[in-house]
């Protein structure tokens, strides 16, 4: 009696563990539905500005100022001694009008509007033991390496952190990899799911009924503190040789 042969079972060969950037591009474009930028060897992940959200850059102080404008779940990130606020997606064109309507067109503030066609760097996702909200920067942290679109000259150059408590602003916690050294991360990260978005800063939440922050509040408190920053800067003595 002839025996059947036994079908052939093909083991596949085993997979090749993702890179670290594949599961953060993974996670920006399959969670959050973010386009991103590859990145190069030299160069990190980027996220795409303009399809899902605007970036608003400024000084940690600044940025600092104006969350008590955004809501709880506005995206907040930040690298070096900058902070990003997410804006709803095409408010970088907004910007230099609302600075003029505002009179601080005419000043030179420390602002970048990003918009359509610019990138920030991809924080990591969060995760355990990412570090918590927190107020301010340490002291000494580098500039961020971003490419930014400054606003016209002469109209200034252009998601939630706690106010600090009684003692004092709290310091930024290093990261497990120390990350915060140069490297952008999220201070309040966006929620997979949640629609980041709908809780974006955006001018035509200008006295209307809905959820989203209103863009000329936040950009009248960054604003200040920006040219606050600049007279402190100024009245400074200069350092002797």
């Amino acid at each position: 009696m002839v025996g059947t042969v036994p079908p052939v079972t093909t083991v596949p060969f085993p997979r090749r563990p993702l890179e670290s950037s594949d599961q953060v591009r993974r996670w920006y474009e399959n969670e959050l539905g973010w386009p991103t930028v590859p990145g190069t060897p030299e160069s990190p992940l980027r996220l795409s500005v303009g399809p899902r959200f605007d970036v608003l850059d400024v000084p940690i102080e600044a940025g600092r100022a104006g969350l008590r404008h955004l809501a709880p779940g506005s995206p907040v990130a930040v690298q070096g001694d900058r902070m990003r606020l997410l804006l709803a997606a095409g408010s970088a064109d907004e910007v230099p009008g609302v600075l003029d309507w505002l009179e601080w067109g005419g000043l030179p503030l420390d602002l970048a509007a990003i918009g359509e066609g610019g990138v920030m760097d991809a924080p990591p996702p969060p995760g355990p033991g990412a570090p918590a909200e927190v107020v301010r920067l340490l002291p000494g942290q580098g500039s961020p390496d971003v490419a930014r679109r400054p606003l016209a000259p002469g109209r200034g150059a252009a998601r939630c952190l706690p106010e600090p408590g009684p003692t004092g602003p709290r310091p930024l916690p290093a990261g497990p990899s120390g990350a915060l050294q140069g490297a952008a991360v999220w201070l309040r990260p966006p929620v997979p799911g949640c629609e980041a978005e709908t809780s974006l800063p955006t001018l035509s939440a200008l006295g209307g009924g809905g959820g989203a922050p209103d863009l000329v509040r936040l950009l009248a408190t960054v604003a200040t503190c920006c040219h606050r920053l600049r007279l402190r800067a100024c009245a400074q003595p200069p350092a002797r040789s």
